[in-house]
C-alpha cells in the first residue's frame, strides 16, 4: 500500500511540474538523461531495491527465527526513533561516504551528472548503488523485528520529503517570505530537507555562496547536516546544478560501473569533489 501512495506521490509531483514547465528542462537535459532516468527510477522500485530488500529480509530471518515481531510491543515514538537513527542516520553516513572514496563515489555520481535538478533526479543513481546501502538492509531488519506498521508511515513520509526537496517546484520558496512564519521555518529547515538546502548539495559552483557539494547530505532529517556540522542554510537556489571539473564519460560508464568502465573524474576532483 505504501507503495503505492509513494508511486502516487511521485506522479502528482510530476504533474506539477509539467504545469509549471519544469519536468522537461530541455535546455539542460541530454538525451541519455531520459534514458538513465527511465531506468534508474524503475531499478528502484522494480529492481535491486526490492531484491535487496528481500535478501536482507530473508538474512534476518535465517540469522533470527526466533526474533519476527520481538520489538512490536515498544510505544510507536520509540519505533520512529530507531528508524530515525537506525535508517535515515545510516543514510546520511552512507550519501556522506559517496562523497569522499572514490570507489563509492563511482555509484553515485550519475546522480549529479545532471545541469538540472527536478523530480527525475531523485532516484537517478548507478544500477548497483542501492544493494551495498546500509540503510535499506538495517530498515529491512526493523521491518522484521516488529517495526512493519511504524515503518509504513514512516517511509511514505521519507519519500515525500526526498521528492520535494529535488523539486523544481519549491514549495519552501514562498514560506520563507512570509514574515511570521520565519521562526516556523528556521525550525521546518533544520530538521528536514527542504528545495532550499538540497538544491544547495546539487549545486555547481562553490563559489556562488550557495553550493554546499560537500554538505547538505541529508535525505529525509537535516537535522543529522546540523549535528555533524555539515549543513549549510542559505534560503537561495544556486543558478546552475552540476558538478565541475570532471571529465565527461557515457551513460553506460555512470549506470553499470564496475561493469562498464570508470565513471570517475581526475583524482582530486573525486575524492574531494568542488574544490
Amino acid at each position: 500500500m505504501y507503495l503505492g501512495i509513494i508511486l502516487a506521490s511521485l506522479l502528482a509531483i510530476v504533474l506539477i511540474e509539467i504545469v509549471f514547465g519544469r519536468f522537461m528542462q530541455k535546455e539542460h537535459t541530454k538525451t541519455r538523461d531520459v534514458f538513465i532516468e527511465i531506468f534508474s527510477t524503475a531499478n528502484v522500485f522494480f529492481l535491486t531495491v526490492p531484491l535487496t530488500v528481500a535478501a536482507a529480509a530473508s538474512l534476518a530471518a535465517f540469522l533470527l527465527p526466533d526474533y519476527a515481531g520481538a520489538l512490536s510491543h515498544l510505544p510507536v515514538w520509540l519505533m520512529f526513533l530507531m528508524l530515525m537513527v537506525g535508517e535515515d542516520m545510516l543514510q546520511y553516513w552512507w550519501h556522506r561516504a559517496n562523497h569522499k572514496f572514490p570507489v563509492l563515489y563511482n555509484l553515485h555520481r550519475v546522480h549529479h551528472d545532471a545541469d538540472y535538478l527536478n523530480i527525475r533526479i531523485t532516484f537517478r543513481n548507478n544500477l548497483f548503488y542501492y544493494i551495498p546501502m546500509p540503510s535499506i538492509w538495517s530498515s529491512a531488519v526493523l521491518v522484521y523485528l516488529g517495526l512493519g506498521p511504524v515503518y509504513a508511515v514512516y517511509i511514505v513520509a521519507k519519500y515525500l520529503v526526498i521528492m520535494g526537496a529535488h523539486s523544481s517546484v519549491h514549495w519552501d520558496e514562498p514560506l520563507y517570505k512570509i514574515k511570521w512564519l520565519s521562526p516556523v521555518m528556521w525550525v521546518v529547515e533544520r530538521i528536514i530537507s527542504t528545495p532550499a538546502t538540497h538544491s544547495a548539495h546539487h549545486g555547481r559552483h562553490k563559489e556562488d555562496g550557495i553550493t554546499n557539494y560537500k554538505g547538505n547530505f541529508g535525505n529525509f532529517f537535516f537535522l543529522w547536516d546540523v549535528i555533524f556540522g555539515t549543513a549549510k542554510i542559505t534560503r537561495k537556489f544556486p543558478k546552475e546544478y552540476g558538478v565541475e571539473n570532471l571529465n565527461d564519460v557515457s551513460g553506460a560508464q555512470l549506470m553499470l560501473w564496475p561493469l562498464v568502465g570508470a565513471a570517475k573524474g581526475s583524482k582530486e576532483t573525486v575524492v574531494k569533489p568542488a574544490e
